[in-house]
């Protein structure tokens, strides 16, 4: 199974990739995400601003139910109603952005659940497992199953695929 995937949208165009694996299969063993792109987009996340103009890359049904806001970044769409986000610029300073992921880590998620295989997933992966140091946090600070308590992080968690109500 190879399919070429052709990207056109603000902030890519001409951009193209292949998908080499399975949707949501053949993830590296380091890799454990607990919650899918779609069940992240229906939670709500990102101020619902991420990935408005590129819908046609990705499967219909990630979109159905998903909270998005075409206009401006919304924390009110987000599933604990705060912001948790650092705009593009700060992940660009910190060189957090591979030029073939330009919305950055979701985007890079979204693409290899769904079979993209790029040289950048072992970074991303690293960038992933460093986020375990706020679930740490939380389970420390905060009573297990308190969703109100630290909100901020508990979005941030979300932000990168770890379910924040199993801690």
């Amino acid at each position: 199974m190879k399919k070429k995937v052709f990207v056109n949208d603000l902030m890519q165009q001409g951009y193209t990739y292949y998908l080499t694996e399975k949707p949501g299969k053949m993830f590296s063993k380091e890799f454990k995400p607990e919650l899918s792109p779609r069940e992240l987009l229906f939670l709500g996340v990102f101020g619902g601003k991420y990935m408005t103009d590129c819908k046609k890359e990705f499967p219909p049904a990630w979109f159905k139910k998903a909270k998005l806001c075409k206009e401006k970044h919304d924390p009110f769409l987000n599933y604990f109603k705060v912001n948790a986000s650092q705009p593009l610029s700060v992940w660009r300073e910190k060189g957090w952005i591979h030029k073939d992921d330009p919305r950055g880590w979701f985007q890079w998620y979204c693409r290899y659940y769904l079979g993209r295989r790029h040289p950048d997933d072992i970074r991303q992966i690293k960038r992933w497992k460093a986020m375990k140091r706020h679930l740490v946090q939380i389970e420390r600070n905060c009573m297990p199953g308190d969703l109100t308590c630290r909100k901020r992080q508990r979005q941030a968690v979300l932000h990168w695929a770890y379910d924040p109500g199993k801690i």
